[in-house]
């Protein structure tokens, strides 16, 4: 595992004070990557007095104003996720999550996203994650609190790194012969795709239904490397040229 390859990232956080806990949590850890996408209040005193001896974490925080400016360079993401969705994604636990995600950052930039306090991560911003993750609860009582859940996916991480994940030897695509693609790229690819789509009349854009979350699915699944997304840009490129001269085609008949 790479620790300066992983960043936690925290969406809408509410309160001050969980900031802290999870900058607290990242450091007992060894973890210092602390990204907050739209925090209602940080800087803010409640979070370094909960932080303790991890204000450094925070001094190093990075806010952004989106959560697609937070992952942009990240070739591997983790969303998690308390509920089940709509249209089912890759889930894991804690455990096998963060095997994957330790070896994985060996070479890529791995971010672990965690929602609001109340109601955790959209549909949409799932969607944007190769994995999910999932902690099981009692069912009793299955309320975690933010820091709590990014404690315990933190303390994965560093078991991976030491444990039997490390012993398990290189990950699958130890090697492969180009750079997995970052999430920016991948949502210029979405969109170029969408836009095909809508002009080869596959997609309906008022009726869209879950087409293009399921094909976000599928390509998160496969994860595609940056050659690879080159080729299906190409594909897109030309497919975009013959639906331009089909017009001129008909009128010619």
């Amino acid at each position: 595992m790479n620790p300066d390859n992983i960043r936690i990232v925290l969406v809408n956080t509410s309160h001050p004070g969980n900031i802290g806990g999870v900058a607290r949590a990242m450091k007992n850890m060894g973890l210092g990557r602390l990204y907050l996408v739209e925090p209602r209040q940080f800087p803010d005193a409640q979070a370094e007095w909960r932080a303790a001896s991890a204000t450094d974490v925070l001094e190093r925080a990075v806010v952004c104003s989106t959560l697609s400016e937070a992952i942009a360079d990240c070739q591997f993401v983790v969303g998690t996720s308390a509920r089940e969705r709509r249209i089912p994604w890759p889930l894991q636990d804690a455990r096998r999550c963060a095997e994957r995600a330790a070896l994985a950052s060996t070479g890529e930039q791995v971010a672990i996203l965690f929602g609001r306090e109340d109601r955790g991560l959209t549909n949409e911003e799932l969607q944007l994650c190769n994995l999910h993750l999932n902690i099981p609860t009692s069912a009793e009582y299955s309320s975690l609190n933010l820091a709590m859940a990014v404690q315990i996916v933190c303390y994965e991480l560093r078991m991976a790194a030491g444990g039997g994940a490390a012993r398990d030897g290189a990950p699958e695509d130890a090697g492969w012969d180009a750079p997995f693609a970052t999430h920016e790229n991948m949502e210029r690819f979405y969109a170029h795709l969408e836009r095909t789509l809508a002009a080869l009349e596959f997609l309906d854009p008022k009726a869209p239904r879950q087409l293009m979350a399921r094909l976000r699915r599928l390509y998160g699944r496969v994860r595609l490397d940056e050659m690879e997304l080159n080729i299906l840009r190409g594909i897109l490129t030309e497919t975009d040229k013959w639906i331009a001269r089909a017009p001129q085609d008909d009128d010619a008949v």
